[in-house]
Parts: C-alpha cells; sequence; structure tokens
C-alpha cells in the first residue's frame, strides 16, 4: 500500500512515541534517555553497510558477492553478529513509499536493450517488480547495475533477496538490530524544500508508526534534508554525512570536516559520519568534532582493515560502518574486551590509560598504508 504524504503537524511529537526513546538497544550493555543537547554514543559502534556489506559486482572477493545488499536477508545475516547497527538507504517512489535502495537508477534488460529508471519515478509496485519476487510463481524483471566506471554488470550473488520497503525492515528485521537510516537524495538535483519536507515526511511516518523502542540514527549528505530531517523531528539524533574533503562538491558545507561541524552546530545535529580518509587526513578534526560535543563515525574501504578500526578506536571516533561484517565486529569485541582487561589492570595497578598526543596519532597514522599491505 503507497503511504500518503502527511502534514508537518500530523508527524508524531514526543509525547506520541514510546517514554525514554534511547539509541541503544538490548545490544548495549547500557542505555540513557536520548536528548539532542545531551546525545552521547556509549561504546564504540560497528555498523552493517547496506545490512551484511555492500555489493562490489566486479570484485575478486567473494564476500562482496555474497548477500544482496539493502535487503532483509542481508540484514538479519548481519544481526547474526556483534554489531550495534545496520545501515541502509532509503528513497521514496512516486506514490510516496519509503523503499530501500541505494542507486539513484534501477536497470533491467528486455530482448538486449537496457533499460534505466529513475527510482523515484517509479511507483511501489513498479519498484518491487524487479529482481526476485516473494510470490514463487512470479518472474520478476532481470536487474543489473552499472558501476562507477560505466560498465553494467547482472546483479548475481550468492544469496538473492527481493526487493523492500523501510516498513517490512521494521516489520522483519532482528527489533534489538538499530537502524542508520540515511535519507538518499541525488547529487545531481537541486531539491526545492517543499519536495524534501514531502519525503521526509513519508519516512517519518513509516518511523514513528513501526520504530516501537529500535534505535534509529538519521543521516544524509544532503545537507539541507539533514537540518529538515532535525526541525521535523527531535526525537531520534541525526547526523552529516560528509566526505571530509576527499571530494569537492559545489556546494561547500561538504567540502570538509570543518564545514561539516558549522552544519551541525547551526542546525542542532548530533554528528558527523565522515569518510574514514578524510578524518586521517586531518586528524585535528576529531578534536575539534568533540570540543563541539559531537559524536562522529565513519565510513569507507579502510573501515574493512583491522588495524585501520584499531587506530580509530584510539583516535576517539565512535564507530565503524563496515561492508565485512563478521571479521570487524568480531575483532572490535574482542579489541574491547582486552582494552578493558588492561584498562582494569592498569587501575589495579595506579596506571593511568595511555593518551596519544595529535603528534603521535599523526605518526601512527602515517602508518596506515604499511598496515593495510599485510
Amino acid at each position: 500500500m503507497a503511504l500518503k504524504a502527511i502534514h508537518v503537524s500530523d508527524v508524531p511529537t514526543l509525547d506520541h512515541v514510546p517514554e525514554n526513546p534511547s539509541v541503544y538497544s538490548a545490544r548495549f550493555s547500557q542505555g540513557v534517555e536520548l536528548k539532542s543537547s545531551s546525545f552521547k554514543i556509549p561504546k564504540f559502534l560497528v555498523v552493517g553497510h547496506r545490512g551484511h556489506g555492500m555489493n562490489i559486482l566486479h570484485s575478486s572477493d567473494a564476500r562482496m558477492k555474497a548477500i544482496k545488499e539493502n535487503s532483509i536477508t542481508s540484514f538479519n545475516a548481519a544481526a547474526k553478529f556483534p554489531i550495534d547497527y545496520i545501515e541502509f538507504d532509503v528513497q521514496v517512489t512516486k506514490d510516496g513509499c519509503p523503499v530501500i535502495f541505494h542507486d539513484d537508477y534501477i536497470l533491467s534488460e528486455d530482448n538486449g536493450t537496457v533499460f534505466e529508471r529513475r527510482v523515484t519515478e517509479l511507483c511501489l509496485a513498479e519498484f518491487l517488480s524487479y529482481g526476485p519476487q516473494k510470490e514463487p510463481e512470479k518472474k520478476g524483471k532481470s536487474l543489473l547495475r552499472k558501476t562507477k566506471d560505466g560498465r553494467i554488470l547482472k546483479w548475481d550473488v550468492e544469496t538473492d533477496d527481493s526487493l523492500c520497503t523501510l516498513q517490512e525492515a521494521f516489520q522483519k528485521v532482528e527489533p534489538s538490530l538499530g537502524f542508520n537510516i540515511e535519507l538518499k537524495f541525488d547529487d545531481n538535483i537541486v531539491y526545492g524544500e517543499d519536495y524534501l519536507t514531502r519525503v521526509l515526511q513519508a519516512v517519518l511516518q513509516v518511523v514513528f508508526e513501526f520504530a516501537q523502542g529500535r534505535p534509529i540514527i538519521f543521516s544524509s549528505f544532503h545537507p539541507d534534508a539533514a537540518l529538515l530531517v532535525r526541525k521535523l523531528q527531535d526525537t531520534y539524533p541525526v547526523f552529516f554525512l560528509t566526505d571530509g574533503g576527499t571530494t569537492i562538491y559545489y556546494d561547500v558545507r561538504r567540502n570538509s570536516l570543518e564545514e561539516a561541524i558549522k552544519v551541525c552546530l547551526e542546525g542542532g545535529l548530533e554528528g558527523i559520519v565522515s569518510e574514514v580518509k578524510g578524518v586521517f587526513r586531518n586528524p585535528g578534526a576529531v578534536n575539534k568534532i568533540k570540543e563541539s560535543k559531537l559524536s562522529i563515525l565513519t565510513y569507507g574501504k579502510l573501515n574493512n582493515v583491522t588495524e585501520a578500526v584499531y587506530l580509530q578506536h584510539l583516535m576517539g571516533i565512535d564507530g565503524v560502518i563496515v561492508d565485512l561484517v563478521k571479521e570487524i565486529s568480531e575483532e572490535v569485541s574482542g579489541m574491547i574486551k582486552s582494552s578493558a582487561s588492561e584498562a582494569a589492570s592498569e587501575e589495579g595497578e595506579g596506571k593511568s590509560k595511555p593518551q596519544f598526543s595529535q603528534k603521535e596519532l599523526a605518526f601512527l597514522l602515517k602508518l596506515i598504508p604499511e598496515l593495510i599491505q599485510h
């Protein structure tokens, strides 16, 4: 069923949601009330990228083609490991239904001709007609994907699944698993406030109706969307996504961690999600972020390297979004247990936890290229 757009005044307020909404779940050892002014992540988070990991169809690594990304199967596969959240991309169809899909366009082939449709120009029924169908007797349209270099590949994975809606994710995914909902918009389109409002209201309608205490974080690369979703609700934290200066955009707000800090402080956002290379190139920004009482998560290929994740833990990063969910989550669990054990031992011996200066961290960062060779 299509979800109808609603007026801002119809979006539930804090009085209409469960008491003490939390960013924490049964997966955390502790939880506190979620308040925008005092939002704090209590532990080093591991977040599954598009569920169990994104699909890279031309990769020689079979793990990148194991399970269809952004699917219910992928989300529940990720839930089997010690992670805190899954991250996924939400767009809204022409008839107002929030669906989970990363790319701006969806591709299919019929009689040797490739057809390309913008996801937001499809109605829900059209969107769900691509790929495997829930009804065994139905055959969906073929599903292709365009790579960054323009190649078009069949979307073949070891374990396939149907496309899904945001509502289905709430209803079918392990309830203790948090959702990092990325509000997805096309970088090449200038959106008006009315359009952004209509899209965000459709998403919020589903979240408030079906979240039922599930931890939620909103994020977006689109600064105006991030600021607007904060204005429309103050129940759940909002993070600003940025490449951290690794890519330059027309909108200067997207071009550095310093600009990201400004966006967050001016709009009352709770944190930043940065490309990890942006943090490694500018480690001093982490202190600025912390001094601004903001949280910071990272994403990127380097987050699939254990040494890079450990270094971020030392730097004070609050968590990582990863593709290799099994490997990184298990390493982080061991790392945190080891750190806790060492801290307890040092406390008993009257030692304090070692602190790293920016100069020392900068030196460690120079080791990253060496570390990832192994």
